[in-house]
């Protein structure tokens, strides 16, 4: 039997797949332990420390998260052009480290406290930190492997597990830490883990196999105006810095920036492709483009989690566990311990359905996704209503919730990320991975919309604000369901798009046996497709 040489060339693996997966996995669960730890304090720590109203807090969150996926587009940029990738996280580890550890300065509280000044700043470092890695390091899970690998799904769900494992114990421990002892023992159990994170990353560099490297190295050593090309790079991140340090403090003019450069992103992606891009590829980024479009959607929904379901859950909810109030942010980790459970489960159906050759298309799980988060929030609301309002809703009913909003993350986010990193063409991998983050971010934004809407002023407790919500998440619901629904109907036709049947493994840096393209060797699906020497 021949062997892919691209398989050959990895050398040792584990289950299966290349150790430095595994360097990826654990890098990412670090930087993950942080970012979900500090995310299920944050609209607490606006609303208790700093004292928010809760729609002021809920806009400053969706601000916030929301920039955190859209400077993955300049990250990306950079690394495409310049960085390679594995610089590029270099670089947004140590940023996202020293944000984290700022944000352990929380002064005396209240907005009139000049230490809110840190805050932002703390905020910024994260924002343009992990706009250097979020999108980069998934990259490079994507480049271990060819174009046509039939392991790349399981990679991505792997990576996504080492995510969640992260968002876990990092709602766990952070989120105890901060609520119970105070904000500053949860904000620096944060930025430990994130320097862990960035360790991991710099000891297991040589296990990357050559992948993500510059792509001129010699234009970075190049010097302008007696400094060297790359640190000039670095620079401009820092000036970044500076001016998301400023807008992170006017959410609205977040919005008007995203809206504006969301046009321009998808303007330049669609006229390139047009332009510059074969008839297969160019159909390739018209179903990517598609697919971005669903993003808003989904996170919209999927992001109340730290927001608008954080507050409801800490005020409508009944905690008590045979006598133990559970503390409110670890209700966060449900997902995360229902993503480790079923990643495997689905890894492994779409497998086994792909064998069969009745596997869902890419764009059918999208809308499958979509169906499934607007059901958590009608599920929610159907059992809240059961229980009265002015009764607290059993916590059970947010546990199914974050049920069905984890099975429907299995259906967009790994899935997505593959098919990001397959269907684009390498030159423009970085780009449309950040273009994948920035479609995030405006579900971030519409995320914070959405809970601004349920956090009416003066509506803090009693019957009138949980009937805000269930309002409020009824109508996104439906909503949401009925997109699901029309996604599914056009997914055929969107699948055509993509020509799985005449993808082709690209020449990688530092595989010279790649030489020629890997021709796929398709099955009945098409969506999972291993290559042949």
């Amino acid at each position: 039997m021949a062997t892919n040489p691209a398989i050959a060339a990895e050398g040792k693996t584990i289950l299966g797949h290349p150790r430095g997966l595994f360097v990826l996995f654990f890098a990412e669960m670090w930087e993950r332990f942080s970012y979900y730890g500090m995310r299920a304090l944050l609209i607490f720590y606006l609303t208790k420390h700093w004292l928010f109203s809760d729609g002021d807090a809920s806009l400053i969150y969706g601000a916030y998260t929301s920039l955190v996926y859209i400077t993955p587009v300049l990250g990306g940029y950079l690394a495409d052009r310049y960085l390679g990738q594995r610089k590029a996280v270099l670089f947004g580890a140590v940023v996202l480290t020293l944000g984290h550890f700022l944000m352990a300065f929380e002064g005396t509280g209240g907005q009139g406290d000049p230490t809110i000044s840190i805050f932002w700043l703390a905020l910024a470092f994260i924002i343009v930190g992990s706009g250097f890695l979020k999108g980069n390091i998934s990259v490079i899970v994507g480049q271990l492997y060819p174009r046509t690998d039939v392991r790349r799904d399981g990679a991505y769900t792997i990576f996504y597990m080492g995510i969640n494992l992260g968002s876990f114990f990092g709602v766990l421990i952070a989120g105890f830490l901060g609520e119970t002892y105070g904000w500053s023992y949860g904000f620096g159990a944060a930025g430990v883990g994130m320097l862990l994170g960035l360790l991991v990353f710099i000891w297991g560099r040589p296990l990357l196999m050559n992948r993500a490297e510059p792509p001129a190295p010699e234009r970075l050593r190049e010097r302008v105006a007696g400094v060297p090309f790359e640190w000039l790079l670095y620079g401009l991140g820092l000036v970044a810095i500076a001016i998301i340090w400023a807008l992170v403090q006017y959410q609205q003019v977040v919005g008007t920036l995203l809206l504006i450069s969301g046009l321009a992103l998808f303007g330049y992606i669609g006229f390139t492709a047009v332009r510059q891009l074969p008839r297969d590829d160019r159909d390739r980024i018209f179903a990517i483009l598609f697919l971005l479009l669903l993003q808003p959607v989904f996170w919209g929904l999927f992001e109340q989690a730290g927001a608008g379901v954080n507050l409801f859950t800490d005020r409508h909810v009944d905690r008590n566990f045979f006598g133990y109030e559970i503390p409110t942010t670890w209700f966060q980790s449900v997902n995360a311990a229902f993503i480790i459970l079923l990643g495997p489960v689905f890894a492994s159906l779409w497998t086994s359905l792909g064998r069969r050759g009745i596997e869902p298309s890419t764009p059918a799980k999208f809308g499958l996704a979509i169906v499934q988060v607007g059901l958590g929030f009608l599920a929610l609301v159907w059992g809240a209503q059961a229980f009265g309002s002015q009764n607290m809703t059993p916590m059970i009913l947010i546990v199914f919730l974050y049920l069905l909003h984890t099975t429907g993350e299995l259906c967009l986010s790994p899935v997505g990320l593959s098919a990001m990193n397959r269907l684009a063409p390498r030159h423009m991998a970085g780009l449309i991975m950040g273009a994948w983050f920035f479609a995030t971010a405006g579900g971030n934004f519409v995320a914070g919309q959405i809970s601004a809407a349920t956090g009416a002023e003066n509506a803090e407790s009693g019957e009138g604000a949980k009937e805000l919500f269930l309002n409020v998440w009824t109508t996104v619901g439906w909503t949401a369901v009925g997109i699901g629904v029309v996604v599914l109907v056009l997914a055929p036709f969107v699948k055509r798009l993509m020509h799985l049947d005449t993808l082709q493994d690209e020449r990688m840096a530092g595989t010279p046996e790649l030489a020629e393209p890997i021709a796929p060797s398709p099955n009945t699906n098409g969506e999972t497709v291993p290559g042949k020497a």
